[in-house]
């Protein structure tokens, strides 16, 4: 047996008894609280696993990578046992299915067709999957309406970007944010203004995607720098016997400019 062939093995078995764990959480004499679960009460820890899983590789960290993939999996298998407890599904055909999908849209390496780089995978890919939908779904509709919004944003444009629909570049992209900016200031009421600043947004994150940028981890990687920043402003306000709401604007900006080159010398990292 090849090391590749005994590694999966290896993994069918832990599966199996990952998939048996949760079939035990959810028995009779199992876990009060994993029995009292459904769909609707367990589908939020799907979301959730899923941005810890996503802080942790973007961490670097790869036992805690390791430990939150692990979370993450066990939300599939464990929604896998309430569908089988339906006689709707359980985790085989889960399984079944995605591998039946990957092998259907990786015709370049299961078939006889030929993938000249990348794009050519994605373009193909789409073909398969607009294929699989019918004429009865929009090329859009593919993207999941619950994803982060600007996560969403950029798969909507990258999915119309697909038949010709947008901006040449980078500069084109860049006038259609000023264009909004502009509209944003001009807003008349509430309404409008929110109007304006969502598609604002929605520029900014097509943007982002022309310059293989991805929005949604630029802005948690914004959030993080902006509280660590503002954590070190606490402990320097603190250290010097003041809390924040008692200083001045001169003063606070004073401590967000020591918060930034303290982080900047730390991890070179700059930015507003």
């Amino acid at each position: 047996m090849s090391d590749q062939h005994q590694q999966a093995a290896l993994a069918g078995a832990s599966f199996a008894r990952l998939v048996a764990l949760a079939a035990r959480l959810r028995a009779p004499d199992g876990c009060p609280w994993d029995r009292q679960q459904t769909v609707q009460s367990s589908t939020p820890y799907i979301l959730e696993e899923a941005y810890e899983a996503v802080d942790a590789l973007e961490s670097g960290d790869r036992r805690e990578a390791m430990g939150e993939l692990g979370d993450l999996l066990f939300q599939v298998v464990f929604q896998s046992q309430l569908a089988a407890e339906a006689g709707d599904f359980d985790a085989r055909a889960v399984i079944e299915a995605v591998e039946a999908k990957m092998i259907r849209r990786h015709p370049h390496v299961f078939g006889q067709e030929r993938a000249a780089d990348a794009e050519a995978v994605l373009r193909r890919w789409s073909e398969i999957k607009r294929d699989e939908r019918g004429a009865s779904q929009g090329l859009l509709d593919s993207v999941p309406k619950g994803s982060a919004a600007l996560t969403r944003a950029q798969r909507l444009g990258q999915k119309a970007a697909r038949v010709g629909f947008d901006w040449r570049g980078q500069a084109d992209v860049l006038a259609k944010v000023a264009e909004e900016a502009a509209e944003l200031t001009a807003a008349a009421d509430a309404a409008q203004r929110e109007a304006e600043f969502g598609d604002l947004l929605f520029a900014l994150a097509q943007w982002a995607r022309h310059g293989k940028i991805d929005a949604e981890a630029a802005l948690r990687r914004a959030c993080e720098r902006f509280q660590r920043r503002f954590e070190l402003m606490e402990a320097a306000a603190a250290g010097r016997g003041v809390s924040l709401d008692r200083l001045d604007e001169a003063a606070l900006d004073e401590l967000w400019r020591e918060a930034k080159a303290a982080l900047a010398a730390r991890q070179g990292v700059g930015g507003k």
